[in-house]
């Protein structure tokens, strides 16, 4: 997934992947099992970022053409670098610089709610599709059990009542099933329909769970890096005290993104 170019939101490829890359990874698989979709075809991914979904497709789906299209260059360089049949493009979800009816499946991973204007990159994606062919993505669930970010702003809010205005799970209410379905039929979609996707996410220790929030890259570390060191070791300590750890120190939580699909209409 990507946002901003360069420096902005996404820009770190490194600090995504440590902060959210390793759990968008083991998300991707579901979203394609779900999908289900025959050897062969042709598919566009919308703000591929590094490159995990183009991956899974790349390897699972066996494309006969695969574009990725995000904004950051250093993340086009690391996807390039890792799936060297594939192309990849500069470009902005919402003008798509494709053509008309030219792919069998345009999806995007873990981006929908990041984009400034949702409803015309998913008219868009429906516009580069065939007639019959498919739009899909998938989104956190940020509001409910994507629990990594679940445990940490409902732990910062209670430390600075401010760390709201940057909550995904306030900020972005189209990340659950009955928005996304809506969006979809909205954009011209047919047959729209929803599927939780659930992976466990286990860290080994508190500074595995807590470090990658210092990586500034993502809503999360964005905001804790523009916190005083008070009010973050305040967050830190009281996160501590409140997460579920087994006996040797381990985390396990639960991650859920939810896939949506529609066909195009013809």
């Amino acid at each position: 997934m990507s946002g901003d170019p360069g420096t902005g939101l996404w820009g770190a490829a490194e600090a995504y992947e440590r902060y959210m890359g390793r759990w968008s990874r083991k998300v991707a698989p579901l979203f394609l099992d779900w999908l289900a979709a025959p050897d062969g075809l042709r598919w566009a991914d919308i703000g591929c970022g590094t490159g995990e979904l183009s991956l899974q497709i790349a390897t699972r789906c066996r494309p006969s053409r695969l574009i990725g299209i995000d904004p950051a260059a250093g993340f086009l360089a690391q996807a390039a670098r890792r799936i060297p049949g594939a192309e990849f493009r500069a470009g902005d979800a919402t003008r798509l610089d494709l053509p008309d009816n030219g792919l069998d499946y345009a999806v995007s991973g873990l981006v929908l709610n990041f984009l400034p204007d949702p409803a015309q990159a998913l008219g868009e994606m429906a516009r580069v599709v065939r007639p019959g062919g498919t739009v899909a993505l998938y989104v956190w669930d940020y509001a409910g059990q994507m629990q990594i970010m679940r445990q940490f702003f409902d732990t910062a809010r209670l430390v600075d009542p401010g760390a709201a205005a940057h909550d995904d799970g306030i900020r972005a209410p189209i990340c659950r099933p009955g928005p996304l379905r809506a969006a979809f039929l909205a954009a011209g979609l047919t047959e729209a329909a929803t599927t939780a996707l659930d992976i466990p996410a286990a860290f080994a220790d508190f500074a595995d769970y807590w470090e990658p929030f210092l990586g500034g890259t993502g809503s999360a570390p964005k905001y804790c890096a523009g916190l005083d060191e008070d009010r973050r070791n305040r967050i830190c300590n009281l996160l501590r005290q409140r997460l579920p750890t087994g006996p040797d120190g381990e985390i396990l939580l639960a991650v859920r993104a939810w896939g949506v699909k529609g066909r195009v209409p013809g």
